[in-house]
């Protein structure tokens, strides 16, 4: 939202306590020199909803992002220090965060949505991981969770969706965990190279969490 009042941050802490920016091609080199590493990041994936903090809304995405991931179950940056107001890396802060002023967002707009990686621009070609991130996409396809989701509401569809949403939850875990006990992949990388577990998109799903108890 436009603050026609201020023209400059006062570090309030706002824009990072709703959310890490998204990264674009200009932040890689953050990778690169080990400003970061994957334990810092988080995948949406497409049609995954995520904040759009132009609009000040939940959306689903177009394409797939990457984030940088918030601090337990919140949204807040995971480099945001609370106590102190502050960013942890400002010195070597994110693209998104350099373009970000809360009284005139349209710096922001101009890159939003443009020139934003994936997963495959900053994973080793050779990478392993690589098949099975595929393999995971084609097992439990996050346009498919969309479309049974939808389908609850529906009274015929609601029995047949929700066993199919169980299958896909089964599915989600048995990847991740196979590529972490089977191909040795740190825990902490997990959200990037998967996103968010389907049981924790679904949530609000009471049917949901019961299997996975």
């Amino acid at each position: 939202m436009t603050n026609k009042n201020r023209d400059q941050c006062l570090r309030c802490g706002t824009c990072c306590l709703k959310g890490g920016p998204v990264l674009h091609h200009e932040d890689k080199w953050l990778l690169r020199e080990g400003r970061i590493g994957y334990q810092n990041l988080i995948t949406i994936r497409k049609g995954e909803r995520a904040y759009d903090s132009i609009n000040d809304i939940l959306k689903p995405v177009e394409r797939e992002l990457v984030k940088v991931r918030g601090t337990g179950k919140e949204w807040s940056c995971c480099f945001y220090d609370r106590k102190n107001s502050a960013c942890t890396i400002y010195e070597h802060r994110f693209l998104e965060c350099r373009l970000l002023k809360c009284w005139d967002p349209s710096a922001l707009a101009e890159v939003a949505g443009k020139n934003t990686i994936t997963r495959e621009d900053i994973i080793n070609a050779h990478d392993p991981i690589r098949e099975v991130i595929a393999m995971h996409e084609q097992a439990c396809p996050y346009e498919e969770v969309e479309k049974l989701v939808a389908g609850l509401s529906r009274e015929r569809e609601r029995a047949e969706s929700l066993v199919r949403l169980n299958t896909l939850v089964r599915r989600d875990l048995a990847i991740r965990t196979y590529a972490i006990s089977e191909l040795g992949l740190r825990e902490e990388f997990e959200l990037f190279i998967f996103g968010r577990p389907l049981f924790k998109v679904l949530g609000f799903l009471e049917d949901i969490r019961v299997i996975v108890s």
